[in-house]
């Protein structure tokens, strides 16, 4: 979190480097949750105070990495970047979605989960659920350039997690990593009882080095053309200025970044909670980074266009029998809105989940069930052993 002045709206007919809508990328942002949103704020606010290497901490980092996997990224895409803050280990959490014609050159979405005093639902519980949301959502479109979601330790000490990464990861890569575009998102959740209508863009103005100043420009006018095609939100224009992406503008990249317009006043306190802060708003900031990281990363095929029936046809699970997880899987196409419910025989709710590829059944009795799986109007049922 960082305070700074706000200066210009800029509406869409005045920027520069426009882009016309994309009915496809539109399709995909729409399919952003509220209900997703407000259970990503409430379980993190739930994690406690996350100070950099405490036990929240590291809890709201093993919290983080099960959300990944639900959403169906693998343990070849989930890496930790660990260091040391005080004689403690903490770490950052980074997810990487291979791209189709250019593998090797990254989108960074990138925010901070550590917090200090409080427990920063909104700094930076609000970007860290547009970031969760965004990659829900991207995890079957299909990217030209690969995408790199990165949860950093450690901001809130001096960006410490994203000054590790560059150093460790980013210039210790041989040949040192490719980065088309870093976007970070740090405290976007708007004031309850507000109009939380309108949402900061952040370009880089630093004159050390300025080389990169022109792309960011460049960028930043792309991503405030794309809140505006893929949300309601107006935008105002800024500047970037001590957070997660500084550490990667000091090292030469480009980048950009999303803040919110009206500016809590709970940042770094206890009250900066749930309850002080808007969830519709995070909504409208999901489904606008949505768009714009597509736009960014250059999506092509999005969702298989399958008829439900051949969606519910071509569902399995696995293991079976299972124990602590089950694993949902669509052979022959890709699908975002789904249920999937276990029951008993006779009819009673073990486990009800809603787009989850993931599902914890560690607390179901051992037995004999039944799963599930529907999307619109088709359902099939298959018997489940946990074992």
């Amino acid at each position: 979190m960082r305070k700074r002045l706000l200066f210009g709206l800029f509406l869409l007919g005045f920027l520069a480097n426009s882009q016309t809508f994309n009915q496809a990328y539109a399709d995909v942002s729409n399919q952003v949750s509220q209900t997703n949103i407000n259970t990503y704020l409430q379980e993190f606010e739930g994690l406690g105070v996350k100070t950099t290497g405490s036990t929240a901490n590291n809890n709201a980092y093993t919290w983080l990495r099960n959300k990944y996997i639900s959403f169906g990224y693998t343990d070849a895409e989930i890496t930790k970047d660990t260091f040391t803050y005080n004689g403690q280990s903490t770490s950052n959490i980074i997810v990487t979605k291979q791209g189709t014609k250019y593998p090797n050159t990254y989108v960074i979405v990138c925010g901070h989960y550590d917090t200090i005093t409080g427990t920063g639902t909104n700094d930076n519980g609000s970007g860290v659920s547009v970031i969760l949301e965004v990659a829900r959502l991207l995890k079957n479109v299909s990217t030209d350039y690969s995408i790199k979601f990165i949860n950093f330790s450690g901001e809130e000490q001096g960006l410490l997690g994203s000054a590790h990464y560059v150093s460790s990861v980013v210039n210790a890569t041989s040949p040192k990593m490719s980065i088309r575009l870093v976007l970070n998102i740090d405290e976007v959740g708007g004031v309850k009882g507000k109009t939380n209508d309108t949402i900061t863009c952040e370009r880089d103005e630093s004159n050390s080095p300025s080389s990169n100043n022109s792309a960011s420009n460049t960028y930043t006018q792309q991503l405030m053309n794309c809140v505006t095609l893929y949300s309601p939100l107006k935008t105002n224009l800024s500047y970037a200025y001590a957070s997660d992406y500084m550490p990667f503008q000091a090292n030469g990249e480009i980048i950009t970044g999303l803040f919110e317009y009206n500016e809590t006043p709970y940042a770094h306190t206890v009250n900066d909670k749930y309850i002080n802060l808007d969830p519709v708003y995070i909504y409208n900031i999901a489904k606008a980074t949505t768009g714009a990281v597509q736009h960014f990363a250059v999506a092509g095929q999005t969702l298989d266009v399958c008829t439900p029936r051949e969606i519910a046809m071509s569902f399995r699970f696995y293991p079976n029998p299972a124990k602590d997880y089950l694993q949902l899987e669509f052979l022959n196409s890709k699908t975002q809105r789904f249920s999937f419910t276990i029951t008993d025989f006779e009819g009673k709710i073990l486990s009800k989940t809603d787009n989850q590829t993931r599902i914890d059944i560690s607390t179901i009795p051992k037995g004999i069930y039944l799963g599930t799986f529907k999307v619109e109007d088709q359902q099939i049922t298959k018997k489940l052993i946990v074992d």
